[in-house]
């Protein structure tokens, strides 16, 4: 027993030496990990009439969005209304299918412009996760519509 109290704080030593150098070699920017796209939005509306409102994920091989973890989609306009204004991984319009172990969220979310130019933004809250990480992610989106 006495042998073991002394190898533990070499141990330790040893493991603070080695953790953090073999840990960084591991350590990803979760950023990379995905791709966010608002294409397939409408930009320009005629006043009074809808436009749609398009953000999708795409995580990259190995990684995925977390579909337990909270995922925050909220809206807010300048001139316009959106049809939702607060959304979760629920509201998603992909869904998984039979075998697939996860589903890249896409969100499509009418709107109203109501007269002239108007500002559509969006601040999304999610978590991108892969076998070691699982990292909250924070973006902001400001998308201007002109009046046709």
């Amino acid at each position: 027993m006495s042998r073991l109290r002394r190898l533990a704080p070499i141990a330790a030593l040893w493991a603070a030496a080695v953790w953090p150098q073999a840990y960084a070699q591991d350590e990803v920017n979760p950023s990379t990990l995905y791709e966010i796209s608002t294409e397939g939005t409408s930009t320009k509306v005629k006043s009074g009439e809808k436009g749609l409102f398009v953000l999708s994920i795409k995580s990259k091989p190995g990684a995925h969005v977390s579909d337990e973890a909270p995922l925050k989609l909220q809206l807010k306009g300048t001139q316009l209304v959106p049809s939702k204004e607060q959304l979760a991984f629920s509201d998603s319009v992909s869904k998984k299918e039979a075998g697939q172990p996860f589903a890249d969220p896409r969100f499509e979310v009418p709107f109203i412009l109501e007269a002239g130019e108007g500002t559509l933004d969006a601040k999304l809250t999610f978590f991108i996760c892969t076998e070691k990480i699982c990292a909250r992610q924070q973006k902001t989106f400001s998308i201007p519509v002109e009046a046709l």
